[in-house]
């Protein structure tokens, strides 16, 4: 099997106060595919983005990158580092500068990577033209270009640099039906022309759905489920994955699921509950749950859940 691009291999991530945002956190993300992160406010999505892309140091396990450790890499040439891994911002207009042009604001990574200035402005012109981008759009501020125009800005600022890793997260929000539709069809086409390998963290689970091969879903700085997204959307493992994908709005031709009702309210993650962070909500927890925490294992080929009772509520969400 081919080693993934980038990989977390229990990783923990600990702020002051007693924090843990991360708690033994494995996943892959396999060349050239689509994986979505999903989860409520608060389950750990951002600080693993963020640790994946070096900005806030993990405590313990490892995270590789194209098979070297991500310190080893950093120590030995930082911007290499953060030229191959770019992020997208969710608020894409806030991320320019009010006062610098479109323009200035292309320019910026090439000169914070030390890219010959001409070279990097032809990559851009390219860039800007295959992202539907007007070339007179350099010479606008950020005010003055819609919700859908900053977010291919932002991917023109990100791929200039040539990455082989794009962490988008929440690539649609805020955008009409019709722009989403024509980004996520946009972003399907980059991959496969460039080879890139995304990791799109979203609330929308219609959004994850269509474009993700594999998702994975956070609960309290845990991943509870990963899958491929079509046998995940399907038929949920983890009794969590399944309360996420019940909740939403049935999709287009499809049945609309029963919801799950789930109990309390999220737990705090300076005081998670003994055993299974999530039994304390969970409809079908055990007294096995609350005694003993279960471990991400392999329930299916393909399919890892951190659940002593895996779909238990498989009736309730297909």
């Amino acid at each position: 099997m081919t080693a993934p691009l980038a990989a977390l291999e229990g990783v923990s991530v600990d702020f002051a106060g007693g924090v843990r945002a991360l708690d033994d956190v494995t996943l892959a993300l396999p060349r050239g595919t689509i994986l979505g992160l999903v989860g409520e406010s608060g389950s750990g999505k951002t600080t693993l983005c963020r640790a994946l892309m070096g900005l806030v140091p993990h405590s313990a396990g490892r995270i590789l990158f194209d098979g070297e450790e991500q310190r080893t890499w950093q120590r030995r040439d930082p911007r290499g580092y953060h030229r191959r891994a770019q992020m997208l911002l969710q608020d894409a207009v806030a991320s320019l500068s009010p006062r610098m042009t479109i323009g200035a604001a292309l320019d910026e990574p090439l000169r914070i990577h030390r890219l010959p200035l001409a070279e990097g402005r032809a990559r851009l012109a390219g860039l800007l033209a295959r992202l539907g981008l007007p070339a007179q759009i350099a010479t606008r501020y950020p005010h003055q270009v819609s919700g859908g125009q900053a977010r291919r800005i932002g991917m023109a600022r990100a791929l200039v640099m040539q990455p082989d890793l794009v962490v988008a997260d929440e690539p649609t929000a805020g955008l009409d039906v019709s722009v989403q539709g024509e980004l996520l069809n946009l972003l399907l086409d980059l991959r496969a022309e460039l080879g890139l390998t995304w990791l799109v963290v979203s609330h929308n689970l219609n959004v994850v759905r269509r474009i993700t091969d594999r998702t994975a879903v956070m609960y309290l700085g845990q991943v509870v489920e990963e899958a491929p997204s079509r046998d995940l959307f399907a038929r949920p493992a983890h009794p969590y994955a399944a309360a996420l994908v019940a909740a939403n709005p049935a999709l287009h031709g499809g049945p609309r699921r029963p919801r799950i009702l789930l109990q309390g309210e999220i737990p705090s993650v300076l005081r998670p509950p003994p055993g299974c962070r999530f039994h304390t909500r969970c409809p079908v927890a055990q007294p096995r749950c609350a005694a003993e925490a279960p471990k991400l294992a392999e329930i299916a080929p393909g399919r890892l859940a951190r659940c002593h009772f895996p779909f238990a509520l498989a009736g309730a969400a297909a």
